[in-house]
């Protein structure tokens, strides 16, 4: 393997290791022993929920062409575009915890129908794929926030006598702190989405290259954490719902999921926002490979993607630190967020009119590959910081009664586009897909602009509000009404 991969790789985990070992106070958030507690069995369960790698290489071990491996792709991101606002309601209903169960259930019987090599078991595998992915990205979240906002009444009832005047207005009564969500969010993106994926993917390359059990093998293990993590959901975790109501159906919620998008503009920029990011980012995971390698030069697919995992731990590293400070807000730094994700795309046009192609077939990574590697793993970084901070930003907008729907709504554009991107990714030069992208990745700049334009309004200090009463304003109305009234009979039971 060329230096080059070495070199880059080591910068970064350099570059990592010293943003984490040089925290100080104004970087760190204070916390209880109670919330570390909490935090660290969600992120337990969460680094547990990984899925299996060599997607595509089992495909085409199996016999098939681009053409039908790409129409298994389209089955899974049509699945939970379809199947996404049904599961997301019926989790704000029937209960998160029953909802991240059945992400595990389901997704280990996607893992199982990989030992087929029949097209239609591999297709239903598939769409269950694309459902556990809608639950994934909805249910998890939307148990945690809701579970945090419930965190009421800790302290007040184990140590109240022990309580200063301002520890029991931040943490007593209100439970935990909501700034306390930024530490969870960035840790689980530190370790799920970077340092587990890294193993997982040097975990995979042992089973299936060191030990020859093939390819299937890497998603037998994953259905066995998935296993373990399910266990520890079953065991540990607390039923809570958005609006368990019985009056009200499906239809109802959608209804009720829409006119709170179309009614609130913070909520709809947020939706349009994450669609825009997220759905350039999903076309860059297929467009990577060939921007690399466009005339079939050898990459190093795996060490590759480890490099970007830990580009994406450097960037969920510097989320920590904004998010831990009162400023920058999280409204003001995503714009420059964007912005930056949307140059780093630019770098394949830039360097295809500046830089001559090679016309030599194979060999080893171009002089213009060698660049655009570096911007994609600035792009990766600014995925790092994407998902906490919009994590952040939905703990804030989203009302409880329907998180979980309204996420899945989120996702339906998310969907559609990169369902169409599939469809003609051999339609249109790598260039014009890599420029819509940064174009995309602009507009949601420009729309986070706005956001935090409308976001920020003064509190009316006329009205005698005082810090303690606005802190445990912020934290109650994130909570549903049938947790207002928990909260209600827990304080007088006290």
């Amino acid at each position: 393997m060329e230096v080059f991969y070495y070199l880059v790789f080591g910068a970064l985990g350099a570059v990592v290791a010293a943003l984490e070992l040089s925290k100080g106070n104004k970087d760190r958030v204070n916390t209880t022993t109670a919330f570390n507690s909490f935090k660290n069995n969600y992120l337990l369960v969460y680094s547990l929920m990984m899925g299996g790698p060599y997607v595509y290489f089992l495909y085409s071990t199996y016999g098939f062409g681009k053409g039908e491996i790409g129409q298994l792709f389209i089955a899974g991101f049509g699945s939970s575009m379809l199947f996404g606002t049904i599961v997301g309601s019926l989790a704000d209903k029937q209960g998160r915890k029953r909802a991240c169960v059945t992400y595990c259930i389901t997704y280990i019987l996607s893992c199982l129908t990989k030992h087929s090599p029949q097209y239609r078991i591999l297709m239903l595998g598939r769409v269950l794929g694309g459902i556990a992915t809608s639950l994934l990205f909805s249910a998890f979240e939307s148990w945690l926030v809701a579970e945090h906002n419930k965190a009421i009444m800790a302290c007040l009832i184990h140590d109240f006598e022990n309580c200063s005047w301002e520890e029991f207005l931040k943490t007593s009564f209100w439970g935990f702190e909501q700034q306390w969500l930024s530490v969870t969010f960035s840790k689980a993106i530190f370790l799920g989405n970077g340092l587990v994926a890294i193993l997982s993917g040097l975990f995979g390359n042992l089973l299936v290259d060191n030990l020859s059990l093939g390819p299937v093998a890497p998603f037998d293990a994953a259905a066995c954490f998935l296993a373990v993590g399910m266990a520890v959901i079953m065991s540990s975790w607390s039923e809570n719902y958005g609006d368990p109501s019985e009056s009200k159906d499906l239809l109802t919620q959608f209804k009720g999921a829409a006119v709170a998008i179309a009614s609130d503009e913070k909520i709809a920029l947020l939706g349009a926002i994450q669609s825009l990011f997220e759905g350039s980012m999903y076309t860059f995971v297929f467009l990577w490979t060939p921007a690399l390698s466009p005339n079939e030069e050898e990459i190093p697919h795996g060490f590759i993607f480890a490099t970007f995992m830990l580009a994406s731990m450097l960037g969920s590293s510097i989320a920590s630190r904004l998010l831990a400070r009162q400023s920058p807000k999280v409204e003001s730094f995503m714009q420059i967020v964007f912005v930056i994700s949307a140059a780093s795309l630019l770098l394949p046009i830039a360097t295809n009119i500046l830089v001559e192609p090679s016309k030599v077939k194979g060999g080893s990574i171009s002089f213009s590959g060698c660049l655009q590697l570096l911007g994609f793993c600035t792009f990766e970084a600014c995925v790092g910081i994407f998902w906490p901070s919009i994590m952040k930003m939905r703990s804030q907008y989203i009302p409880e009664e329907a998180r979980s729907t309204i996420m899945n709504f989120f996702r339906i554009p998310l969907n559609i586009f990169v369902c169409i991107v599939l469809y003609n990714v051999n339609a249109f030069p790598i260039t014009v897909m890599f420029g819509m992208c940064s174009i995309f990745l602009f507009v949601a700049s420009i729309l986070q602009r706005r956001l935090m334009v409308i976001a920020d309004k003064p509190i009316d200090r006329r009205l005698g509000i005082n810090e303690g009463q606005e802190h445990g304003g912020r934290a109650i109305e994130h909570l549903s009404d049938a947790q207002k009234e928990q909260t209600t009979e827990i304080f007088f039971e006290g």
